[in-house]
């Protein structure tokens, strides 16, 4: 941050992770269930607080000069902004509408979290930047208000429909736990709506592989919007306020449409393996149960969600073959990662399994790691 460093002021570092989420899809907008942990890659963010009024962001993956506006311009100027300036620059556009005083900001960033991946890059990029605006210019902003100002950003600054799993779980996931965030609780309360959850694979003799496809999607694409208006279709039709007040899949019968049938037989069976898997991890059982649980996702996301596709489907069947307890596809959908829980032996012929088949169908470029549960959001340093 050389302009940076030159200006008056102390410049300071955050970081904010990516996630998986180890069960629980296109729960969280339907005030269900979910079950993230933060990765070990995540978006560090450098900033400093100076005495011009305009705000500056940099990104080391997008070189060139750094996006300058006045703090008071950045509602009016959102689409002139590069696409990957609005996740930060919404950021600063919604504390400004709550009233504080975001002017004379220099922030760069640089991004671990693989953009496309379904990990949770643009999340990650919003919430190192809530962090870093929170400690320079709003002290007082609590962890469920930055939640929601990143939140707030993607949806309104950004326009991608998202629900608060990926910046709650970037925000308040710890190091050796999985965070079971109950979504409808979380929102209406102060204090409550959230677990830590001990999730220590290691233990067990387990690795959880992440497989990044390289295959990307987008978040803001039709396909996450349109499956989201679907779901307020179903629970519409069935006269409840979400999805979320659908207590079992006997109650989906007076759906007549078939996809929303289908669109609604995901949630509500997503939203009990949430509780399922949440129950094993407390009950501290051999993790491999939960397994199972993954696969059965994963193959709801595929035929009844409809957001999984044939790269993905050839990682998670290529995963199970070579011996994973449990795989399936991560994020939004439509491209990205995979997990597979595989026993630590047998994880690098699971990894080399998966990115050789991934070759042979034109994707050479998939990467793997170990998600090891680490912590959230914070200052660096």
């Amino acid at each position: 941050m050389t302009e940076s460093e030159e200006r008056t002021g102390i410049h300071r570092a955050w970081s904010a992770p990516g996630r998986v989420n180890l069960i629980g899809e296109h729960t969280d907008y339907n005030d269900g269930f979910v079950l993230p942990i933060a990765i070990p890659l995540a978006v560090t963010c450098r900033g400093v607080r100076h005495t011009d009024e305009p705000v500056r962001v940099r990104s080391r993956q997008r070189p060139g000069e750094p996006v300058r506006l006045p703090a008071a311009d950045l509602a009016a100027e959102r689409d002139r902004v590069p696409g990957w300036a609005r996740y930060p620059l919404g950021v600063l556009a919604e504390f400004g509408r709550r009233g504080h005083r975001v002017e004379g900001l220099d922030l760069e960033f640089d991004g671990e979290v693989p953009a496309g991946a379904g990990l949770s890059s643009s999340a990650a990029l919003c919430c190192a930047t809530a962090v870093a605006v929170r400690d320079l210019c709003a002290p007082e902003t609590g962890d469920r208000e930055l939640i929601d100002i990143a939140r707030a950003a993607e949806n309104d600054y950004v326009g991608a429909p998202t629900g608060i799993l990926d910046h709650a779980a970037s925000i308040l996931c710890t190091a050796g736990h999985a965070l079971f965030l109950d979504v409808r609780a979380f929102q209406s309360s102060e204090t409550g709506g959230f677990e830590q959850l001990p999730f220590d694979l290691a233990a067990t003799g387990l690795r959880l592989l992440v497989i990044d496809t390289g295959q990307a999607h987008e978040h803001a694409g039709g396909g996450y919007a349109t499956r989201r208006a679907e779901c307020a279709e179903a629970a519409a039709a069935l006269g409840v306020g979400s999805l979320r007040d659908i207590g079992g899949i006997e109650q989906l019968a007076g759906l007549t449409d078939p996809v929303l049938y289908r669109r609604a037989h995901h949630v509500v069976s997503e939203n009990e393996r949430v509780r399922r898997v949440a129950a094993l991890l407390r009950e501290g059982v051999d993790p491999r149960a939960i397994g199972p649980l993954l696969s059965e996702g994963h193959a709801s996301l595929r035929d009844d969600f409809a957001v999984s596709t044939e790269v993905l489907d050839t990682a998670v069947d290529t995963a199970q073959e070579a011996g994973a307890h449990g795989s399936r596809m991560v994020g939004g959908g439509f491209g990205g990662s995979i997990i597979a829980l595989v026993d630590t032996a047998d994880a690098e012929r699971v990894g080399e399994a998966v990115r050789q088949r991934l070759a042979e169908i034109g994707y050479d470029r998939s990467r793997t790691f170990e998600a090891i549960a680490g912590p959230g959001a914070g200052p660096l340093g």
